[in-house]
């Protein structure tokens, strides 16, 4: 009996050095990757500027005939049948 137990401990002390051992190299590993191939934050977009009042609202009218046709589906029922009232951003 106690030979199996010092081998289960041999096996266990193995086991886990190897496993240490392999996440060290993936931890170095990961440090030189980044330092030889640095992130770079990709540029930051301009704000789209609608250039006239007209365009927006018929922006506005394309979500809205979205939404409605969403719920037209989601709900099955027509779209006589409810009307949206406001449309906020969350």
């Amino acid at each position: 009996m106690e030979a199996s137990f010092l081998e289960a401990v041999k096996v266990s002390l193995l086991s886990i050095t190897v496993i240490f051992t392999v996440l060290i190299v993936l931890i170095f590993t990961i440090k030189l990757l980044v330092k030889m191939i640095p992130y770079v934050a990709p540029p930051a977009k301009a704000p789209h500027q609608q250039s006239t009042a007209q365009s927006s609202i018929g922006g506005q009218d394309e979500h809205i005939a979205a939404i409605s046709a969403t719920l037209t589906m989601h709900l099955g029922k027509s779209p006589d049948e409810f009307r949206i009232v406001n449309i906020s951003k969350l």
